[in-house]
């Protein structure tokens, strides 16, 4: 009995020095960072997702003291950097600043790990309508003649993507399906380097976001045809919707960051903070609508529900395009 006795005691102060050792969750989010952090941005420079990241990540090197550094990892719709993310130490110190091919990619590649369970959403950074653009020398200006060349040409007009089941892929299938057309598929690691391509004549269509194709069909080396979301988008009130041709249709793309599971909920916190401060600042909210994004920020459950219903709504495209899964 004395030496159960002395084995409690024992216990007890062992736990008494753990708890005075540990940080209360407090202190560690207001520690965190002491270091420099990887913003990793499964898409290659040029895209939607990297030009989000990119003002957002300088001002949160401002407010938190510590560089936020752009790490771009494209490839696969996005799967390669969200592996590198799960995969990474769940310290705060690597973060995922990724678009709606989150929820896209999801649903259409084989990922060795259950996207839901695998990261922490942390913030919604923006949400910006896609546009419906082809190359100049394409004989359509509007979406019913671009339906109408396709209808009379199948299988001829060729179309790009960031990547085969990510968020432009499978807005242009259903796009395809909804208007009862047929083109040819060709993808590329991610909007950056598809549009180039698309420029250049290699490809001739494209649902892209925003972000990524404004640069180039405001000054005509692209036409804009419409915009995907289902009322006029307010950064562009003269270009049509594509509903407007081809009723019900409506895409658009979120944009937000993800830590990999694990992470302390105290240092999730402290980053959506601070993000939600760095979307307030003047010169990062210009930016996203000088770009026609608009900056949504929130608390992470708003993340977390956006990113879940487009994946059911991704499930139900792929299910009734009868894509194949990667």
């Amino acid at each position: 009995m004395e030496n159960c006795m002395k084995c409690r005691i024992r216990l007890v102060g062992y736990a008494l020095v753990c708890a005075a050792v540990l940080p209360a969750p407090g202190a560690l989010a207001q520690a965190w960072p002491v270091k420099s952090v990887r913003v990793i941005v499964p898409f290659a420079p040029g895209g939607g997702s990297d030009l989000t990241a990119r003002p957002v990540s300088a001002k949160l090197s401002e407010l938190l003291g510590q560089q936020f550094v752009i790490d771009n990892r494209g490839g696969a719709g996005g799967a390669i950097g969200m592996e590198l993310t799960a995969k990474a130490p769940p310290d705060g110190y690597t973060v995922m600043s990724i678009s709606g091919s989150f929820s896209a990619t999801s649903v259409t590649h084989k990922l060795p790990f259950d996207s839901f369970d695998a990261f922490i959403p942390v913030i919604e950074l923006g949400y910006a309508a896609n546009v419906l653009v082809v190359h100049p020398a394409l004989p359509v200006k509007s979406t019913k003649e671009l339906v109408a060349l396709a209808r009379a040409k199948p299988n001829t007009l060729v179309f790009a993507s960031s990547g085969i089941g990510g968020n432009t892929h499978l807005s242009t299938e259903l796009f395809l399906s909804m208007a009862g057309i047929k083109m040819i598929h060709v993808p590329y690691k991610s909007t950056g380097i598809a549009m180039p391509e698309l420029m250049a004549g290699q490809t001739q269509v494209m649902v892209a976001g925003l972000l990524g194709s404004r640069p180039f069909f405001t000054v005509g080396r692209l036409r804009a045809l419409a915009v995907t979301s289902i009322q006029r988008w307010p950064s562009l009130p003269e270009l049509p919707t594509v509903a407007e041709a081809v009723p019900g249709y409506e895409t658009g793309t979120y944009y937000g960051m993800f830590f990999p599971k694990g992470t302390p909920q105290a240092i999730v916190t402290r980053l959506n903070t601070e993000a939600n401060k760095a979307l307030q600042d003047a010169s990062v909210k210009n930016l996203f609508e000088t770009q026609g994004m608009v900056a949504t920020g929130g608390p992470s459950a708003a993340l977390a529900k956006r990113a879940r219903k487009e994946y059911d709504e991704w499930v139900r495209v792929v299910r009734e395009s009868k894509l194949k899964i990667e």
